[in-house]
């Protein structure tokens, strides 16, 4: 049987919070003198209540990929009574430049991926990231050489939890959906999506946010997929 995994990317694999706030640190701390910011702490808040916002926008393709990026610092700065196109600017451009860059996974990331590749498991990426960005994460974090195929919904057409993105990826991946598995962190998107198109999902709960069920297929580490896997494709 070839057995076959499917990972999000950020926030299962590269820690986005992470990563994000340091760049979004780095930017503050370079702007803040002379453009008067107000706390990180407010700025952080703004900008992840807008950014959020507009991600959901995007995924239901009422916004593009451009719009989403320059909308979502003009419209922090706004609301921090910052009218300044040249802030704004700067951190969409520099944002894009150096998050990608940044080098922080989950804890035990690389040493499952390895343990699982031994193991005969085929793996592969489904994202909802940018194609551009999320490309250079996983080469510059070592996790390039873990994966066959890598689907952006960019290429697609459709986000997840679209069942479009999941039967396309088992095309692509040569998969069969119940021999299949979805690991990532929303539950909606990734889990219930795959779901939806006969592929079995396990949720990574880092944060240890959802109460455990007897039938759910949880971890909140990824050194606990391993041991689970068996049970799931038995």
């Amino acid at each position: 049987m070839k057995r076959n995994l499917f990972f999000d990317l950020d926030r299962t694999l590269w820690d986005f919070e992470q990563n994000s706030t340091a760049v979004l640190q780095q930017l503050f701390d370079e702007t803040q003198s002379e453009h008067q910011l107000p706390s990180f702490q407010k700025f952080m808040q703004t900008y992840k209540e807008i950014n959020a916002a507009l991600w959901v926008k995007y995924g239901k393709k009422k916004i593009t990929k451009e719009e989403l990026r320059k909308e979502r610092f003009r419209k922090t700065f706004f609301k921090l009574d910052l009218l300044n196109d040249e802030i704004s600017t700067y951190f969409e451009e520099q944002y894009v430049k150096r998050a990608p860059y940044q080098t922080k996974l989950f804890p035990n990331t690389l040493e499952t991926l390895k343990l699982l590749k031994e193991d005969g498991y085929r793996m592969h990426i489904i994202t909802n990231g940018f194609q551009e960005v999320q490309h250079i994460k996983l080469e510059n974090c070592a996790l390039a050489p873990f994966f066959d195929a890598i689907i952006c919904s960019e290429e697609v057409g459709v986000n997840k939890p679209d069942i479009r993105i999941f039967q396309y990826a088992l095309g692509k991946a040569n998969a069969v959906a119940n021999e299949t598995v979805m690991i990532g962190d929303d539950l909606q998107v990734d889990v219930f999506g795959a779901e939806r198109a006969g592929i079995h999902g396990v949720h990574f709960d880092s944060n240890k946010r959802f109460s455990r069920k007897n039938n759910d297929n949880r971890i909140n580490d990824l050194s606990e997929l391993p041991d689970l896997l068996p049970w799931i494709l038995k």
